[in-house]
């Protein structure tokens, strides 16, 4: 739990949300290619991704699937469902061995019921995610390529906003999952990597984006 209480997000909560945290947090494993939730499925909490990578993704009718988004530790998700008690919006698989400490939904609308006043940093959790939304939606529209794989991999690298003072270096996502999230081709994503590796800001691995220079990466996700 400790990579979790570290996040930027669980530091900036009041310490009694802290300590009701750590002790109804409850751990839960997955084996790679485990389904946590699918689209549809009631919601049961709120979880804090303390190892591995969680993909989040959607079908069509004819079962092609769309990569939302690969989520690094740590990470807090769940948080929409506390809002509207909807059903979850898509399916979440487990991409590697995966550690997850979860909040169950009962538990915490007790709680909130209880102190209303801690809605407000559920809400900052929630404010995030609509704020990288939209960035997403309108990269679509505005960037070319090479700006639009440079700005994901920006992101990805500082957790979406959720790490302060450090950034992950290695970022485990395949080119055909950048190539889903970013709505390329496989093909542009490769020949972008590349452009990216020669200019000395990232290195190629299997299954895998090593970040070299984050300065240079943010500068290359801005426009010209």
């Amino acid at each position: 739990m400790a990579v979790l209480t570290a996040s930027a997000w669980f530091r900036s909560l009041p310490e009694p949300l802290q300590q009701w945290l750590q002790a109804n947090l409850r751990e839960r494993r997955l084996a790679p290619g485990e389904r946590l939730f699918s689209r549809g499925d009631a919601p049961d909490g709120l979880y804090g991704l303390a190892a591995g990578l969680v993909r989040f993704t959607g079908v069509n009718e004819a079962g092609q699937e769309a990569v939302l988004v690969v989520l690094n530790p740590p990470h807090w998700f769940g948080e929409i469902a506390l809002f509207d008690d909807e059903p979850r919006t898509h399916d979440a698989w487990a991409e590697s061995a995966v550690t997850l400490w979860h909040a169950p939904q009962p538990a915490l609308m007790a709680l909130l019921a209880e102190r209303p006043e801690y809605w407000r940093h559920l809400g900052r959790l929630l404010t995030q995610k609509i704020r990288a939304s939209f960035t997403a939606v309108e990269d679509l529209v505005l960037l070319a390529p090479r700006a639009r794989l440079a700005r994901r991999l920006a992101l990805m690298a500082t957790g979406f906003g959720t790490l302060e003072g450090h950034s992950l270096r290695e970022l485990r996502v395949s080119q055909e999952q950048l190539a889903s999230m970013l709505a390329l081709s496989r093909q542009t994503v490769n020949q972008t990597l590349k452009a990216l590796e020669a200019a000395g800001v990232i290195r190629r691995a299997r299954g895998a984006v090593q970040v070299l220079d984050l300065d240079a990466l943010r500068r290359d996700a801005v426009p010209p």
